[in-house]
C-alpha cells in the first residue's frame, strides 16, 4: 500500500455557537484547511463527514455550504470516536490507491447536559448505567483502591489541560483554573467535580488528506504523515466493563506494531480526557507508563509541556471542549500543527512524532502521525 499525507488542517472556535448552523462550521471548517492545503475545492475527490446527532445527509448538506460538487460524500457515525474513525477511513482509502485528494469534516452543535445514547425510558436510563461521569468514577475509585492513586492526582488534569488551553485561540475555557478551584467545584458523581468533565461544545474541525504521488505532484510543504492507526469497538457486555480502558489498550498495541514504533517513541499525545480519570488511566493503556503509574507521570508533571510526554498541549476536551462528531478530528489538527512547530507559546520543541487517542460508547480508534519534513 502507498502512504498517506496531511496536507492541511482547519478548526473553528470551540464554544456555544447559538446563532450559528452546523453546516456554516463545517464549512468554514473545510475551506481553512483547503486554503492551509494551498488547494481548490474543485480538486478534492471525496468528502468523509463525521457527526454524531446532525441528522440525514449531514455531509450532503455542508457540500451545499462550501461549493457545487459532485463528489461522494461518505457520513461517518461512531459515537465520540467518529472523527478519528473518519481519519482512519479516508487514510485507508488514499493508501489504497482509491483517491489522491480526500478532505474530512468533523463537525457537532450539542445540546446542553448529559449525553445519552438511549431513549430516556430505557431501562438502562431507568438504573443511571448509561450515565458516563458513573462509569469513569467507578473507574477512578477502582484506580484509587488498587493502586493508591489520589483524588488530587485526577483533579491536577484539570488544572494541567487549562494550563495550556490559555495558549488555545480555539478553545472554549482558555483559563486558568488552580487545584483547590478543581476540588471545590460541584460535585458530580464521586470523585469527579463539574471541573474534571469536558462541556458540551458546538465546533468543527477539518484535515486535507492526499497520497504520496499527489504530495510530489503538488509540491506541497509541511505536510505530515499518517503512519498507523488502531480502530476496537466491542459487544456491549463487554464495553460496559467500568474498570478499564481495555479497547484503548487493544487500538493502541495495533497501531504501535503495525507502525513498527515503541510508546517511548511518542513525542507528543492528544487523548480522550473527557473527564479527568480517563487521562490519567489512558497514560496506562497508551504504554506511557506501567499500569497504576498514571498518578506518578501527574506528580512528576511528565505530561506537561515541557515534561517527558506532553499529553493534551491543546487543552484537551476538558479545556478545548468537546463537540463529538469534531473531537477526533480536533486531535489530529493540534499534532499536525505540532509536528510542523507551529504551535507557539503550547509548541512541544522537536515533536517528530505524535499520537492521537479518541474513543467513543464502545469504540476506540488510535492514529499515529510523523512529521514529513
Amino acid at each position: 500500500m502507498g502512504e498517506a499525507y496531511i496536507i492541511g488542517a482547519g478548526i473553528t472556535r470551540f464554544a456555544r455557537h447559538e446563532d450559528r448552523t452546523v453546516e456554516s462550521l463545517a464549512a468554514e471548517a473545510v475551506v481553512q484547511a483547503l486554503r492551509d492545503a494551498g488547494i481548490g475545492w474543485g480538486q478534492v475527490q471525496q468528502l468523509y463527514a463525521a457527526h454524531v446527532k446532525q441528522g440525514v445527509a449531514a455531509g450532503q448538506r455542508v457540500i451545499k455550504q462550501v461549493g457545487p460538487s459532485g463528489i461522494p460524500v461518505l457520513n461517518v457515525e461512531n459515537c465520540a470516536a467518529a472523527g478519528s474513525t473518519a481519519v482512519r477511513e479516508a487514510s485507508l482509502a488514499v493508501r489504497a490507491g482509491e483517491f489522491d485528494l480526500v478532505v474530512v469534516a468533523g463537525f457537532e452543535k450539542m445540546e446542553p447536559g448529559l449525553l445519552s445514547v438511549f431513549p430516556a425510558g430505557d431501562p438502562r436510563v431507568v438504573m443511571g448505567m448509561t450515565v458516563l461521569p458513573m462509569r469513569f468514577a467507578l473507574m477512578g475509585a477502582k484506580h484509587m483502591h488498587e493502586f493508591g492513586t489520589t483524588i488530587e492526582q485526577f483533579a491536577q488534569i484539570s488544572v494541567k489541560n487549562h494550563e495550556h488551553a490559555v495558549h488555545n485561540p480555539i478553545a472554549q475555557y482558555p483559563k486558568n483554573v488552580s487545584l483547590e478551584q478543581v476540588l471545590a467545584s460541584r460535585i458530580i458523581c464521586d470523585p469527579i467535580t463539574v471541573l474534571q468533565c469536558s462541556p458540551t461544545s458546538d465546533g468543527a474541525a477539518a484535515v486535507v488528506i492526499c497520497s504520496e504521488e499527489f504530495l510530489r505532484r503538488s509540491g506541497a510543504r509541511r505536510a505530515v504523515r499518517v503512519v498507523a492507526s488502531g480502530l476496537t469497538s466491542d459487544s456491549d457486555e463487554q464495553a460496559r466493563n467500568v474498570h478499564t480502558l481495555e479497547l484503548m489498550e487493544r487500538a493502541s498495541r495495533r497501531a504501535y506494531e503495525r507502525a513498527g514504533v515503541a510508546p517511548e517513541d511518542v513525542d507528543v499525545a492528544e487523548t480522550h480526557d473527557c473527564f479527568t480519570v480517563s487521562e490519567v488511566i489512558s497514560y496506562e493503556a497508551l504504554g506511557l507508563c506501567a499500569k497504576g503509574e498514571g498518578g506518578r507521570l501527574v506528580d512528576e508533571r511528565a505530561t506537561w509541556i515541557g515534561g517527558r510526554i506532553p499529553v493534551n498541549p491543546s487543552g484537551g476536551l476538558l479545556a478545548r471542549g468537546h463537540p463529538l462528531g469534531a473531537t477526533g478530528v480536533a486531535q489530529i489538527c493540534e499534532l499536525v500543527t505540532q509536528l510542523r512547530g507551529e504551535a507557539g507559546p503550547r509548541q512541544v520543541e522537536g515533536a517528530r512524532i505524535g499520537l492521537a487517542a479518541n474513543t467513543g460508547m464502545w469504540s476506540c480508534c488510535v492514529t499515529l502521525l510523523e512529521k514529513a519534513d
